[in-house]
């Protein structure tokens, strides 16, 4: 992948393959266009906490590094200054997540608009998410607000029970594990929703299956749950290894908290009883 030094590298399970869409298909296949695609593009995602706007911007980042073009992501707020933004106009794509993190500081906003029109002048591509749609953040530079009102903007829809508990097979099955549908129901019924959490927990309990060599069946979740005191509402105490959950895809936790160093993911077929 090219990325620019300063660009923080993608998580390895931030990738489309491990994101399960359920309502946003079209949103995915226009970041995988995107990411693809040698022509000016201007995208920005928004949702709630959790929906996976993480995942999304570092899978494209990914996706592009692939195929061979520039790329480069950037978590906007966690303790970067502004400067970070300088040498960002000359990448293929840029990805930029949490923007109402820095909308109304000055200098942000500033490195943010000389960004904007030397990627524009380029013909480049980027991506933007934040928590609201463009227009309903405190941006204090008009042009940059009226150049970010003119994104394609993209909503990304929650997930109902069912897909969530989809969502949870889809990640299982992307790391090598068989998680049972009534595994996975199970855990929606026992455990806090959020996936970010879920997938903070499925990435015990595949420490824990691995090291007993279990498969994940209900009684040795329920045993892995119990050990690790964990009971509805509690999944948020499972430590958190980085941004990169899934939208599915997350305060900020896994799904939506950019990872600082490359997180591995190990995949692998497993022959657990």
């Amino acid at each position: 992948m090219q990325q620019l030094p300063l660009a923080v590298r993608p998580a390895d399970q931030a990738v489309f393959e491990s994101f399960y869409p359920g309502d946003n298909l079209s949103l995915v296949h226009a970041l995988r266009e995107t990411a693809l695609i040698d022509r000016r593009n201007l995208m920005w995602l928004w949702g709630g906490e959790g929906a996976g706007k993480s995942h999304l911007l570092q899978a494209c980042v990914s996706l592009a590094g692939q195929s061979g073009r520039r790329a480069a992501y950037l978590p906007l707020g966690d303790s970067l200054p502004p400067g970070v933004l300088e040498g960002m106009e000359l990448v293929d794509l840029l990805c930029l997540d949490d923007i109402d993190r820095v909308a109304g500081n000055a200098d942000w906003e500033r490195g943010l608009f000389a960004t904007y029109e030397g990627l524009a002048q380029r013909g480049a591509r980027l991506v933007m998410s934040a928590g609201k749609p463009p227009l309903h953040l405190p941006l204090r530079l008009p042009d940059l607000a009226s150049r970010l009102a003119a994104a394609a903007t993209w909503r990304i829809r929650a997930l109902g029970d069912e897909a969530r508990a989809a969502a949870l097979e889809q990640r299982a099955r992307w790391r090598g594990l068989e998680l049972p549908p009534e595994t996975s129901a199970y855990l929606l019924n026992r455990v806090e929703r959020s996936l970010p959490g879920l997938f903070r927990l499925l990435d015990e309990l595949d420490l824990a299956a691995l090291a007993a060599q279990k498969r994940l069946t209900i009684p040795f979740v329920r045993e892995v749950l119990e050990r690790l005191g964990l009971e509805s509402g509690q999944v948020g105490s499972v430590a958190s290894s980085g941004r990169g959950g899934s939208g599915v895809s997350s305060g900020r936790t896994d799904a939506d908290t950019p990872p600082t160093a490359p997180t591995a993911v190990a995949r692998r077929t497993s022959s657990r009883t």
